[in-house]
């Protein structure tokens, strides 16, 4: 029986890559953590790769594939400087990873999936934006970015207006973007998140 994954904007992005005629090889940047939606792509038949920078969410990434019998080929790597030829897979994605780093890095990060994506092919990526609940607390580092906490360790946020992240994706064609705001219950409060999510496409030569 087929897995329902939580990371739900991702079926929206699979339905555009199920579509496509290029070969089903899928890179997740931030692949790491419980239940990784590269075995959603894995149900589907994509040779699936991954990268995290976090050595312990590969190990629970690799120990949930083990147990479902997937093969997702994460290994330890930085977004920022992809260890990937140009041009080596057909769709790219980040998901809920790419804005824990400063926008500076963020921005490297774009253009290094945009580099290693197939012409043609297609990118997903989200971002967090000044909707969020947690927009504008903990350190200050300027241009709404901020040093927060999760689970007890410092973790830079960077937050988006909807429209800010248009010109990383210069030269893509846009499929899908979609301004999300969120209310749900958590640790027992109702709080307020906000994304905005990109679908774009490589062009063709």
């Amino acid at each position: 029986m087929n897995e329902v994954y939580k990371q739900i904007p991702l079926y929206r992005y699979l339905s555009f890559c199920n579509e496509s005629d290029l070969e089903r090889t899928v890179l997740d940047c931030g692949a790491g953590g419980d239940s990784p939606p590269l075995g959603l792509f894995a149900q589907y038949g994509y040779v699936a790769s991954g990268i995290d920078c976090n050595p312990e969410q590969i190990d629970i990434a690799q120990t949930w594939a083990a147990e479902k019998g997937y093969e997702l080929g994460i290994q330890q790597g930085d977004m920022r400087q992809l260890a990937f030829e140009d041009e080596s897979f057909s769709f790219v994605y980040s998901y809920n990873s790419i804005f824990h780093m400063r926008k500076l890095e963020v921005a490297q990060s774009i253009e290094e999936m945009k580099r290693v994506l197939k012409p043609g092919g297609i990118m997903f990526v989200n971002f967090l934006t000044v909707n969020d609940f947690r927009c504008g607390e903990g350190g200050d580092l300027g241009q709404n970015q901020y040093e927060q906490f999760d689970d007890d360790l410092p973790v830079i946020h960077s937050y988006y207006t909807a429209t800010e992240p248009d010109e990383l994706f210069s030269g893509m064609k846009l499929l899908y973007k979609e301004d999300r705001v969120l209310e749900r219950i958590y640790d027992g409060q109702l709080i307020t998140q906000g994304f905005v999510d990109y679908i774009v496409q490589k062009p063709l030569r």
